[in-house]
């Protein structure tokens, strides 16, 4: 396969770097920022053109006539559009995939259809960040929260604390010690990520993921982590459009909402387009101004300022100030563990999901959903099983998957089975698919 990535920044350099695993993908990236490309061949040590994305002579340069995905991620939904174009016109690539952020571009559907542009898919940033923040919101117990088939199924990071009835248990002690059924397919812990078997132990602080169906999505946090308290309070720093698209959707969850904006101008817009939400104008570092809005009563604490600096200053306030549970948004990768080291728990990159979005489109087999987790160690895959599928009619048992990799659950119809050795996948189910980096490719060939 072979992949054209116009745009070096934070994104291109991401799925760059995730494409480099994979011993059978040919990368090449286009930009006309030479620092940024310089970055991109000394550590990741593949092709490289300085140039704009969207000239003939460039993508041909590129190899555009041979290639079979051109992913458009620079910093301008314009540039991107250009690039899906040119190559529309001039080159036979199978699919084109462009970041686009403008609401107005990424909603047209007769813009971005077959007939004209020919994006499939467009990935919009800001929308897949909030909606990754919504998640965490409305789960206030949860590391992490992705969402399977429409949300039917959700799998969810816990951390173990020290009085959860997880932990110190092996994973056979923990499904004897609860009644309901409960698989752990990942267990991160600090620097490692493991697919767990029933002897492995959980310890205090480790991060589990289990998938979850929906409407047992509280009931199974109540028994790993105790009393649940639902969120009905929560404050926003930044009204950017990450900032707005969560409040407009919080704001109609049954969920006080006060957003805290810089800008007088944006406050006002905000003002206009949102329903329920209190706007403030003020610094979201302001320590009077959220004592003033009584930030120890709040719920729940989102930093979505763009700049990373004051989301992580005014998260550390906001845990001082007594609010437990911080979201924070961190665009430059390198801040990340910097945040974690601080004790900020919850962190969310929108460069970082946009590269998980595009994984998906890249991975062979009927990959219908992917999302990497455990700081890109571990990747979550839902995947259809057809009737001349290497699944079909086998059970769990006598299934053999890869090393580092395990069958989480089983979606058929509207319901779910967290599956035993016994049970038997059918044609027309989706799995759910926990595998570890080094096992990702025996996974992909046994859906193809």
């Amino acid at each position: 396969m072979k992949v054209i990535i116009i745009g070096a920044g934070e994104v291109g350099y991401h799925i760059a770097r995730f494409l480099t695993q994979e011993s059978d993908v040919e990368v090449v990236v286009v930009d006309t920022d030479s620092s940024k490309l310089r970055r991109i061949s000394e550590e990741l040590d593949i092709a490289v053109i300085e140039g704009q994305g969207g000239s003939p002579a460039v993508l041909q340069q590129a190899g555009a006539d041979e290639a079979d995905i051109l992913l458009a991620v620079t910093n301008s939904d314009e540039a991107n559009m250009i690039a899906c174009l040119v190559t529309k016109a001039l080159f036979n690539v199978k699919r084109k995939i462009a970041r686009i952020r403008n609401e107005e571009y990424f909603t047209n559907r007769v813009l971005l259809s077959k007939e004209n542009l020919d994006i499939d898919p467009a990935i919009n940033p800001e929308l897949e960040s909030a909606r990754a923040i919504i998640r965490l919101i409305e789960a206030p117990f949860a590391y992490d929260v992705e969402d399977f088939e429409k949300g039917l199924i959700k799998v969810v990071g816990f951390r173990i604390g020290e009085d959860s009835v997880a932990a110190g248990k092996t994973l056979i002690e923990l499904r004897q010690s609860i009644k309901e059924r409960i698989l752990v397919g990942i267990i991160q812990r600090d620097e490692k990520t493991l697919i767990p078997k029933g002897k492995d132990k959980i310890y205090p602080n480790d991060i589990i993921y289990i998938p979850v169906e929906r409407d047992k999505l509280l009931k199974t946090a109540s028994i790993l982590k105790g009393g649940i308290k639902k969120t009905s309070k929560v404050i926003i720093v930044g009204g950017g459009r990450i900032g707005y698209l969560v409040a407009r959707e919080v704001e109609q969850r049954d969920i006080t909402v006060k957003l805290i904006e810089r800008n007088p101008e944006r406050c006002k817009f905000l003002s206009r387009r949102l329903e329920k939400t209190i706007v403030l104008n003020g610094d979201g570092a302001d320590t009077t101004l959220l004592e003033e809005e009584n930030i120890s009563d709040m719920d729940a604490f989102v930093a979505i300022t763009n700049s990373e600096e004051l989301n992580i200053m005014s998260s550390l306030l906001a845990k001082r100030l007594g609010v437990n549970r911080v979201i924070t948004v961190v665009n430059r990768t390198e801040y990340i563990p910097l945040a974690h080291g601080l004790g900020i728990e919850v962190v969310i990159s929108p460069r970082l999901i946009t590269a998980s979005s595009i994984l998906r489109y890249i991975r062979r087999g009927d990959i219908l959903n992917l999302t990497a987790i455990a700081e890109d160690m571990a990747e979550i895959i839902e995947a259809a099983v057809g009737q001349d599928s290497y699944f079909t009619d086998k059970r769990l048992k006598d299934i053999k998957m890869p090393k580092s990799s395990l069958i989480g659950a089983i979606i058929r119809d509207d319901g779910i089975i967290i599956p035993g050795g016994d049970d038997v996948i059918k044609s027309g189910d989706k799995l759910i698919i926990f595998t570890l980096r080094e096992s990702i490719k025996d996974v992909e060939k046994l859906l193809v």
